[in-house]
């Protein structure tokens, strides 16, 4: 009799719902109950405990994590003609904020660990650039200390996208509060997770927290007054309330996937494989763990064979995406970036995996290589 195939997969938010619903859906029902949907005081709750865990003065809650990053750069002053440095091997957000508000990206290059090289930012940086946008990829943070050196050698500002390393940090230092802005996403993927789109910045600028405030509200300073037009970027109640919730439990999630992290640290065969040593200075929340392969399809395709499903953060860099055209970028301009994203794939790391089906999953990666 054949052993049956097991199914690891990739995330699993329904497990989630079952681990959580006894005590969530009393949080749920409280707000609907209420009619009130849209602000109130679950929305000033959740800023009130997301301040007060990463030690700001100051949460905005927002539609999503790209409004986020919206919101941080005009909160700054940078806007049309305005650069600011990128990496771009990102999400396609970070790019899009930046576009959005008439500024111009401009690219450097990554490191072997995906975040940007702080040598080629400094290259990068000419009369026009007001920002430095680091990426905290994967939840493991970029190399904040010569980015910071760096930014005040040229008096630029920082805004960090920290979409993906809530809970993380660099020499102790959180994520989110090293720059002028740090900016964060909510969406149902993350670490900490709504149950739908939705995304935060943290600062201890209360100037820009204030403009934030107005932007997301269309830029009203009171009920019938506008100074300027802004967006409808405001978090749910509802979301706001799930968020609250899970922010308490926030640290048990971040050690699960710390485990199952741990697990392939030990049992991936580094012969074959690459992925980031875990340095003392480093604090890695692994939103995703990424290795970096040869043979990188002929793997996915085995694995999925295996029961276990992946993905990859990002087949095609930003600046060969169809829309950055404009930008005037090709084949070669970055060829770190390109050649990781031949060799990325990211393992099922989520909370709900046991230890078992980590270890399936490292000994079938494992498995493919000694064939």
């Amino acid at each position: 009799m054949k052993n049956k195939i097991p199914n690891i997969p990739y995330v699993n938010l329904a497990n989630q719902w079952e681990t959580e619903k006894e005590e969530l859906l009393p949080v749920i029902t409280d707000v609907m109950s209420k009619g009130h949907y849209v602000g109130g005081e679950q929305v000033t709750e959740f800023e009130t405990a997301a301040a007060n865990r990463f030690g700001v003065s100051d949460c905005v809650a927002l539609n999503c994590g790209t409004d986020a990053l919206v919101c941080a750069l005009i909160g700054l002053g940078i806007g049309r003609g305005d650069e600011v440095i990128t990496p771009p091997n990102s999400f396609i957000a970070s790019t899009a904020a930046i576009v959005h508000i008439g500024a111009v990206p401009v690219f450097a290059d990554v490191l072997e660990d995906q975040s940007i090289d702080p040598d080629l930012v400094e290259a990068a940086i000419t009369e026009k650039t007001k920002a430095i946008m680091p990426v905290h990829l994967t939840g493991r943070m970029a190399k904040m200390e010569p980015l910071k050196e760096i930014a005040k050698k040229y008096n630029l500002a920082i805004v960090e996208d920290a979409a993906q390393s809530i809970g993380a940090s660099y020499n102790s230092e959180l994520s989110g509060t090293i720059g002028d802005v740090g900016c964060f996403s909510a969406h149902p993927l993350k670490n900490l997770n709504a149950c739908g789109d939705a995304g935060f910045i943290l600062t201890d600028n209360t100037k820009i927290a204030e403009r934030v405030r107005s932007l997301r509200n269309h830029g009203l300073v009171s009920r019938d007054i506008v100074e300027e037009f802004g967006y409808v970027s405001r978090m749910d109640t509802l979301q706001a309330a799930i968020l609250s919730y899970r922010i308490r439990n926030l640290d048990k999630v971040i050690e699960k996937r710390r485990q199952n992290a741990a697990i392939y640290q030990q049992l991936l065969n580094r012969d074959n494989i690459y992925f980031p040593a875990q340095d003392p200075e480093y604090f890695d929340t692994f939103h995703t763990f990424v290795i970096q392969v040869n043979r990188r399809d002929e793997l996915s395709s085995y694995l999925k064979s295996c029961g276990v499903q992946t993905a990859i953060h990002y087949p095609i860099p930003i600046h060969l995406q169809p829309a950055s055209k404009a930008l005037g970028k090709g084949p070669g301009d970055f060829p770190i970036t390109e050649k990781q994203c031949k060799r990325i794939l990211t393992l099922p790391v989520n909370q709900s995996l046991s230890a078992e089906q980590v270890m399936h999953v490292a000994n079938s990666v494992n498995a493919f290589f000694e064939k």
